[in-house]
C-alpha cells in the first residue's frame, strides 16, 4: 500500500493528498527521504505554512535520498550510488522532485542559496552510507538571510 508518512512513522497520506496520489504511481515499493514543501506565489518553500496546517493539499514533495528499493536495503550502499538509484525511480515518476547536487563549488552555491533568502545548504560526503540523525558525514549551513 502506497502512502506518505513521517520520520516517526505517522502515515499523512490524509493530510498531503497529492503527494500520496503521486507516491502511489512508484513503480515497486521505495522509502525515500525526503522534505514536503509548500511553494507560495514566488516559488519559495513556506515551512510555517505547512507547520500551521496551511494548504496541505497543495503540498510537493523532493527527495534526496533513497533508503529502500523493492525490499532492498540500500542504506549501507554510499550515498553517490543511492542518488543514482534515486534519481532512475523518480525518472519514471511524476510529481517528485529529484534534488540535484552539486560537486563542486560550494561556497558559490552557499551564496546564490543566501542571496535567494533560502535557509540554506546540506553538504554530504557522497561515499558514505546512511546515518539517521545528525552525523559527521552531511553539515547543514543555514543562510544568515534567510526568510523568517
Amino acid at each position: 500500500m502506497a502512502g506518505c508518512g513521517s520520520i516517526n512513522g505517522t502515515n499523512w497520506s490524509k493530510r498531503y493528498p497529492l503527494i500520496a496520489e503521486t507516491v502511489a504511481h512508484i513503480q515497486g515499493s521505495a522509502i525515500l527521504d525526503a522534505e514536503v514543501l509548500w511553494l507560495d506565489s514566488d516559488g519559495m518553500a513556506q515551512f510555517d505554512a505547512l507547520h500551521r496546517r496551511v494548504n496541505h493539499g497543495k503540498a510537493s514533495v523532493c527527495a534526496f535520498n533513497l533508503l529502500m528499493l523493492n525490499g532492498e536495503d540500500l542504506r549501507r550502499k554510499p550515498y553517490a550510488e543511492r542518488k543514482a538509484v534515486l534519481r532512475k525511480l523518480l525518472r519514471q515518476s511524476r510529481g517528485i522532485q529529484y534534488v540535484e547536487h552539486a560537486e563542486c563549488h560550494g561556497d558559490r552555491l552557499f551564496e546564490a542559496v543566501c542571496k535567494l533568502g533560502l535557509e540554506g545548504i546540506v553538504s554530504k560526503k557522497l561515499d558514505t552510507p546512511y546515518r539517521s540523525g545528525r552525523s559527521k558525514a552531511w553539515i547543514k549551513v543555514k543562510s544568515p538571510k534567510a526568510r523568517q
